[in-house]
């Protein structure tokens, strides 16, 4: 076993008490979230609340390392958000209702997010009013539905009904203002597949790559682009081709925000709750990416910590922001020690950046400062080819980072050697208007060398 000292002992233990949380940070802006619990939310087994201390869930632990620390099924979306430290979470209690422009602490216009997990409650106008002119206005909106007959309470409303009203009766635009409806249907089981984006901050953010989710019991999504360009489906029933039909996880925009639609509960289930409900886990599921999707898109919903998305604006320069994003013009552009030229074989043109590779310890980085134009989109993205001699399958000994300013929004190791380059991308929205220092860093141990090849970053503004 190898020592671990210095700042290799605070990693370790950072890794320890964070896991999988590691390459997740985000900008120093905190993200107001405001889960819903005033729709019936905890009627029959759901469970769908991040604590039973509401409003404020640090009321229960202040300091959450587990989903055990707060009570409800979906307290595991709730501690890894809490745990990143770039959010704070509130809960709308039973009793209140949701309201935009008022005076209330829990009124819509303090948060940048409201999350709806399976309403089964029909909102009233004035809540349907208040919640298309939040997101019109830059806020962003998760909804939860879930299968036809899912009607928890026994009232006559379940989830798929409830959101269908909310986009054709709401006093904003009756006219199916996202771009979406909700399949009346029950799909017993499936494991959707993702489309093939790599940029997508949803499918590809800073909290992991997503490649299936999983039903349980759930609906389906039928596209309209006619009513909306935006909307956009990123997953669909595995025996579905991507287009207007069939998709089970859906984005859009309105106005200045955004919108993103889930097609089951089971998801984000994490199989805790109050004692008594027959809960399903399906948020840690082997075989989905359910807690990766749930973070992106929360992430990606929250954008800047303002009142308005970063994307949600007018992008002023949209294109990309790296200068000599390849390193085909050598060293120009870029500040650091890696081993820029054609020693590696490249992913593309004849150059690219080496980091590392010595066998003893090593330390290379390449940097460069970029500003991103306010009002846009950004995502980071780059191919990295990992080679090692290491032999270990599970010890990280030589890793490679990448940071934006002084946030780690990701980290890679011996354990990620692979063939050949496998791209990545980081959602950089957050940074939106910001001149920033993105910043490569190749660290190997002193012995069993591990190369880190980098080559085509972008930041590409939208």
């Amino acid at each position: 076993m190898r020592p671990i000292t210095g700042a290799a002992l605070v990693a370790a233990l950072t890794a320890a008490v964070l896991p999988g949380l590691a390459a997740s940070a985000h900008a120093a802006t905190t993200h107001r979230v405001l889960f819903d619990a005033t729709k019936a939310e905890t009627a029959g087994n759901a469970d769908w609340i991040i604590s039973t201390s509401q409003p404020d869930p640090l009321k229960q632990n202040s300091t959450p390392n587990s989903d055990k620390d707060w009570t409800g099924a979906l307290s595991s979306w709730g501690v890894a958000l809490q745990k990143t430290g770039q959010y704070t979470l509130d809960t709308l209690p039973a009793g209140n209702t949701i309201t935009y422009g008022g005076s209330g602490a829990l009124d819509l216009k303090n948060f940048d997010e409201f999350v709806l997990p399976e309403p089964n409650i029909q909102l009233s106008a004035a809540e349907k009013k208040a919640l298309l002119t939040f997101v019109q206005n830059g806020g962003g909106l998760f909804l939860i539905s879930d299968h036809t007959g899912s009607d928890r309470n026994n009232d006559g409303w379940d989830s798929p009904k409830i959101i269908n009203d909310i986009m054709t009766s709401n006093g904003v635009d009756n006219t199916d203002p996202f771009g979406f409806s909700v399949d009346l249907k029950n799909i017993s089981t499936d494991h959707p597949v993702a489309i093939s984006d790599s940029s997508n901050p949803v499918l590809n953010g800073s909290f992991g790559a997503v490649k299936h989710s999983l039903i349980a019991n759930g609906t389906t999504f039928t596209l309209k682009p006619a009513d909306n360009p935006n909307v956009k489906g990123l997953l669909y029933l595995s025996t579905s081709s991507p287009g207007n039909a069939n998709a089970t996880f859906v984005t859009s925009t309105f106005g200045q925000g955004r919108v993103a639609i889930w097609n089951d509960s089971s998801p984000i289930d994490d199989g805790t709750g109050e004692s008594g409900k027959t809960l399903y886990n399906g948020w840690s599921d082997s075989t989905a990416n359910n807690a990766a999707l749930a973070l992106n898109a929360t992430a990606w919903l929250a954008g800047s910590g303002s009142t308005t998305p970063p994307g949600g604006g007018t992008c002023a320069s949209p294109g990309q922001e790296l200068a000599n994003a390849g390193f085909e013009s050598g060293t120009t552009s870029w500040s650091g020690n890696a081993t820029i030229g054609t020693g590696q074989t490249p992913h593309a043109g004849t150059s690219d950046a080496a980091f590392d590779g010595k066998g003893v310890a090593t330390t290379n980085t390449e940097s460069q400062t970029v500003s991103i134009p306010a009002g846009c989109s950004a995502s980071l993205s780059f191919w990295l080819h990992v080679a090692t001699a290491e032999t270990t399958t599970s010890s990280k000994y030589d890793t490679f980072s990448v940071a934006v300013g002084s946030s780690t929004v990701a980290t890679y190791s011996n354990l990620d050697a692979a063939s050949g380059y496998q791209q990545h991308s980081v959602d950089l929205s957050a940074y939106a208007g910001q001149s920033v220092t993105i910043k490569f860093t190749g660290a190997e141990d002193y012995e069993k060398q591990t190369t880190f090849v980098l080559d085509d970053t972008a930041l590409t503004a939208s």
